[in-house]
């Protein structure tokens, strides 16, 4: 395959929207199909595309990739925004990591009961300041460079921002104690690349709403209650 990117999910963020984030801050231009049927969702599972039988997956250079992690390790290598080197390397994976645990707090959010989505807001906004955004404060702090890893943009920045942003769409003042975060917020969102994609019009989707929840139920034919943490 050539051409563009082509990314096969539901038109909402999920564990897509990840994805979404890298491949607008390398500057690639991406095209997607909605999956808004059941049908839809066999028809990748028939015709093998699903190796695991889940999405994302997309289409590129080639391939049919599947498993979130494994498709942005490969975009963030091909785009050189991996670290110069192994160890750097391993900086970004473990900033990603302990970015990936946060997010996954929020990804099953819209799937809640409006009592449970109180309770995992404010688990969401104890996590995130208790746990997670002191290491990057610190990190920014001890090393005094721009970004996370080498003073170099990489995957570790864009995981970060995306993050930053869900918690803040829970409590808009979340990073009030942390005064580095919010200066990197701005130094990354004014990246070229992330600055249009963070403008009206662009492929970032918004904060998940009924019509998505539904959509991803019925496709996927999730008939029980997901429960807070």
């Amino acid at each position: 395959m050539s051409g563009k990117p082509k990314l096969y999910y539901f038109d909402g963020r999920g564990k897509m929207e990840s994805i979404r984030w890298l491949l607008a801050a390398a500057g690639v231009e991406f095209e997607e199909e909605f999956l808004e049927t059941r049908d839809q969702y066999e028809k990748l599972l028939q015709g093998g595309s699903l190796l695991f039988q889940q999405v994302p997956m997309v289409e590129m250079d080639g391939m049919k990739m599947v498993q979130t992690r494994a498709i942005l390790s490969y975009i963030a290598a091909k785009y050189n925004l991996y670290g110069k080197d192994l160890k750097e390397r391993a900086l970004i994976d473990m900033y990603v990591g302990g970015t990936d645990d946060l997010m996954g707090f929020i990804l099953m959010f819209p799937f809640l009961s409006a009592e449970d989505k109180e309770k995992q807001r404010a688990f969401i906004v104890q996590k995130a300041t208790s746990r997670y955004f002191p290491v990057y404060e610190k990190v920014l702090k001890d090393h005094g460079q721009d970004f996370l890893v080498g003073n170099n943009f990489s995957w570790a920045d864009v995981h970060l921002l995306e993050a930053i942003l869900m918690v803040e769409e829970k409590k808009s003042d979340v990073l009030s104690d942390f005064p580095r975060l919010q200066a990197f917020k701005a130094r990354i969102s004014s990246i070229p690349t992330i600055k249009k994609f963070l403008e009206p019009g662009s492929q970032r989707k918004p904060v998940p709403d009924d019509k998505y929840v539904e959509t991803v139920r019925r496709v996927l034919r999730m008939y029980y209650d997901v429960k807070a943490n």
